[in-house]
C-alpha cells in the first residue's frame, strides 16, 4: 500500500498554470447516503476508494461540485472516514475518468474540460449511443419498457417540483439507463463516464437550463423504441445531442473559471 507521502506512481503530470482563486471543497456537497455507507467501515480499501469515487461522481453530475473546486485530500478522508491514502487512491481514478485534475504541488480539482474536448465527448456519444440504440431495439422487453416508463416519469415529476439536483441527475442518468437495460456493463460504465463529463460541461458552456424539453425529448426517443423504429430513435437521439450541443458557448458561464481554450479550426 502506498505511504502518504507519496502518490500513485503512474499519476500524470500536468503542468501547472496561473488559475483564478480556487474553490473549496464543500463537504456538504457529497450526497449524505453514500457518504454514510463510505464512512462505515469496509471489508477492503478498494470498496472505500470506489464508494468515494461514486460520491464524488454523483456530486457532480448533480451540479453540487463546480468545476475548479479544490478536493483538499485531509476534508475527504475525515468525510468519509478513511485515510489520505484511500482519499489518494480514489483521487486519482477520478482523474482516470477525466472528472478531476492532478497538479503538482497544488491537488486535486474538479475538471474543467475545455470547449473543444465538450465538442469531442459529444461526437463519441453520438457514435456510441446510435449503436446502442440499435441494438437495445432489437432485444427490448416489456419489462424493459416498463422501466424506462417509470424513469422518465421520475424525471417529469423532479422536473415539475423543481427538484433541480434530482432532474439533472435523471435526465443525465436516462442515457446510462438504456445501456444497463440493454444489459452490457461495460457499455453502461462507458456511459456513465460521458454523461459525468457532460455534466461538467453542461454547468460551463450551456447557456440555457431547459429541463421539460430534455424529458419532452427522452419520451419522443422511448416512443420510438417502443415502435421498433430503429432510424426514427437514432434521428433524434442526434436532434437531442445536437439540440445541446447548440447551446454551448465560448465562454464559461461558471464565475472565476479561466477562459477555455479556443477550439482547432476544422
Amino acid at each position: 500500500m502506498m505511504s502518504d507521502a507519496r502518490k500513485p506512481p503512474d499519476a500524470p503530470v500536468v503542468p501547472t498554470r496561473r488559475a483564478p482563486k480556487q474553490r473549496k471543497v464543500d463537504v456538504d456537497a457529497f450526497p449524505t447516503d453514500l457518504t454514510a455507507h463510505a464512512a462505515a467501515p469496509q471489508d477492503a480499501d478498494t470498496s472505500s476508494t470506489e464508494q468515494i469515487v461514486l460520491s464524488v461522481t454523483r456530486a457532480i453530475v448533480e451540479h453540487r461540485l463546480l468545476p475548479g473546486t479544490k478536493l483538499v485530500e485531509q476534508k475527504l478522508g475525515d468525510r468519509f472516514g478513511v485515510s489520505r491514502t484511500i482519499v489518494r487512491q480514489a483521487l486519482y481514478r477520478l482523474s482516470e475518468l477525466k472528472l478531476v485534475k492532478l497538479e503538482p504541488a497544488r491537488g486535486a480539482f474538479v475538471a474543467s474540460p475545455s470547449i473543444q474536448e465538450a465538442r469531442e465527448v459529444f461526437a463519441v456519444r453520438r457514435m456510441v449511443e446510435s449503436q446502442m440504440l440499435r441494438d437495445l431495439i432489437a432485444c427490448i422487453t416489456k419489462a424493459d419498457l416498463r422501466e424506462l416508463h417509470a424513469h422518465i416519469q421520475a424525471e417529469r415529476d423532479a422536473v415539475q417540483r423543481i427538484d433541480v439536483p434530482t432532474r439533472t441527475k435523471l435526465l443525465f442518468d436516462f442515457h446510462v439507463k438504456l445501456a444497463q437495460v440493454l444489459g452490457n456493463q461495460v457499455l453502461t460504465d462507458l456511459m456513465q463516464e460521458l454523461v459525468s463529463r457532460c455534466s461538467l460541461i453542461s454547468l460551463m458552456y450551456q447557456s440555457a437550463d431547459d429541463a421539460e424539453t430534455s424529458n419532452a425529448e427522452h419520451v419522443d426517443i422511448l416512443q420510438a423504441i417502443e415502435a421498433r423504429d430503429a432510424d426514427r430513435a437514432v434521428q433524434l437521439l442526434h436532434d437531442h445531442l445536437a439540440a445541446v450541443e447548440r447551446q454551448l458557448t465560448e465562454h464559461p458561464r461558471t464565475p472565476g473559471l479561466a477562459s477555455p481554450a479556443k477550439p482547432t479550426p476544422n
